[in-house]
């Protein structure tokens, strides 16, 4: 008698491992996020340990946010004048301490970007990632294109970045790793209007295959466009990778204009965004999201939680604290009050929310058995309140 060979599956990734710790903490709540959370705030810079969400709340985010845009230059600091080195040790930090690290990548422009960019006399938006004035740029770096080995080198050195963030015992720090977003807009050069549906997934494509050809089995790839409000499958279909190439869905959606239209166009966009991420097994999130300079004292809250508290969100990402334009917390502003209000929210985690159970210490990948508002929660939430 013939006996059939079992199988062996293939050991799981440390992407594959982060996507398990999210599904299982979405069954708890939805983690709260900040873009550049470590580095400076709207009255310091770094300090270490300080956090504009820590020192509102007590806590730091579950998930902080960094972008490599520079480093497919060489720079030495990034788009928004973070050293690379202390990006590369503050994602190493976070992750040790338990948290979630997502990356974002805002690459000058390949066509217009002096070599030094604003250190040769160029102008923003000129060189930059905004650059719009050309509508051939995307085409310009394909196979072919007059581009294309430039941008070779570009995506050379992203991957060697990504290849450096490893704990002390040499495990790569699993990653969302979130390019090309919001290209359904056409502030970007590989935005809606700047190339066609089948040039931006040839760029997405010649990207993510380059990254997997370097090992970067780490990175959990997240397709976030812009709010829409207008969503349908064919529309949404036109521009999207492909199940094999997409884990989790964003959406970024920042109130630019009334909260009324604003309030409609998330929850219809939510709406189709959790429907194809049910139907095609996907995680989804709110990849950044945020009110200018905070402008209602009461958004979180009143406005921002009621919708996501409707949908299977696995995170939401507020973007960064600058001086001269914020969307997070501080301890200083009228907004402080309600910030803490949605710190003690009992479906909100933060970073102490997803801490493994006492007797474990799997918490980066561990199943977290309790239900989104349940009584457990609740009381944790309370006595870190009263701590």
């Amino acid at each position: 008698m013939m006996v059939a060979c079992k199988k062996e599956e293939a050991p799981k990734t440390a992407a594959d491992l982060l996507a398990e710790r999210l599904e299982s903490l979405r069954q708890k709540g939805y983690m709260m996020g900040h873009q550049d959370d470590p580095f400076y705030g709207l009255t310091w810079e770094y300090q270490a340990d300080s956090s504009d969400v820590k020192n509102t709340c007590g806590d730091y985010p579950a998930v902080m946010g960094f972008d490599l845009g520079g480093i497919e230059v060489d720079d030495a600091k990034n788009l928004d004048s973070v050293p690379f080195t202390r990006i590369h040790d503050e994602i190493i930090a976070h992750h040790e301490r338990g948290g979630i690290v997502t990356i974002s990548w805002h690459p000058r422009n390949p066509k217009t970007t002096a070599p030094r960019g604003g250190l040769d006399g160029q102008k923003f938006p000129e060189g930059s990632a905004w650059d719009v004035a050309d509508s051939t740029i995307v085409a310009s770096i394909l196979p072919g294109g007059s581009e294309f080995e430039k941008f070779q080198t570009w995506m050379k050195r992203v991957g060697d970045f990504l290849l450096t963030l490893k704990t002390k015992d040499g495990q790569p720090v699993p990653v969302i790793f979130r390019p090309w977003h919001e290209n359904n807009g056409s502030w970007f050069w590989w935005g809606q209007n700047l190339c066609t549906d089948n040039e931006f997934q040839g760029l997405w494509c010649m990207l993510q295959d380059e990254l997997n050809s370097r090992g970067l089995t780490n990175l959990l790839w997240s397709y976030s466009p812009n709010l829409d409000g207008n969503w349908n499958e064919e529309r949404f279909l036109a521009r999207y990778p492909g199940n094999e190439r997409v884990t989790l869905i964003g959406e970024d959606a920042y109130q630019w204009g009334t909260e009324e239209d604003f309030k409609r166009d998330l929850t219809a966009d939510l709406k189709f965004l959790s429907d194809f991420a049910q139907k095609n097994g996907k995680l989804l999130a709110m990849t950044e999201c945020g009110l200018k300079n905070m402008t209602d004292s009461t958004w979180w809250t009143r406005v921002l939680k009621p919708i996501m508290d409707q949908y299977p969100i696995s995170y939401f990402l507020l973007w960064r604290n600058y001086k001269e334009e914020f969307f997070g917390p501080a301890p200083n502003l009228p907004c402080a009050a309600d910030f803490r209000k949605l710190y003690e929210a009992p479906n909100t985690l933060f970073l102490k929310d997803i801490q493994p159970e006492k007797g474990t210490t799997e918490y980066r990948n561990s199943a977290i058995p309790e239900s989104r508002n349940n009584e457990t929660t609740k009381k944790n939430k309370i006595n870190k309140k009263n701590k």
